[in-house]
């Protein structure tokens, strides 16, 4: 049953005509018009990836620049000081 079936599928094959010139050059073009606009779309897709990754880190610089300074122990050990002199000298007078 199988065998004859393939038997009529390749008779049937080979009763095809062959594919003009014209046609394979119509495909070609159209394949080759169809793969250009896929590369431009790749294109167009990474270069919207690259603008949304540097919009993001232009974002994250500015949260940075915008939060407060981070005190050393240094400067924090000033500023107790600083408030221990300003009342000692309030309880002085």
């Amino acid at each position: 049953m199988a065998e004859k079936a393939k038997l009529a599928a390749l008779k049937k094959l080979r009763a095809k005509p062959p594919i003009s010139e014209e046609v394979l050059a119509e495909r070609k073009a159209a394949r080759i018009a169809r793969e250009k606009a896929q590369a431009i779309a790749r294109a167009e897709k990474l270069a919207a990836r690259e603008q949304l990754k540097l919009e993001r880190e232009a974002e994250k610089a500015k949260a940075v620049a915008d939060a407060p300074p981070v005190l050393t122990e240094a400067d924090k050990k000033a500023a107790r000081d600083k408030r221990y002199a300003a009342r000692k000298k309030r309880g002085r007078r």
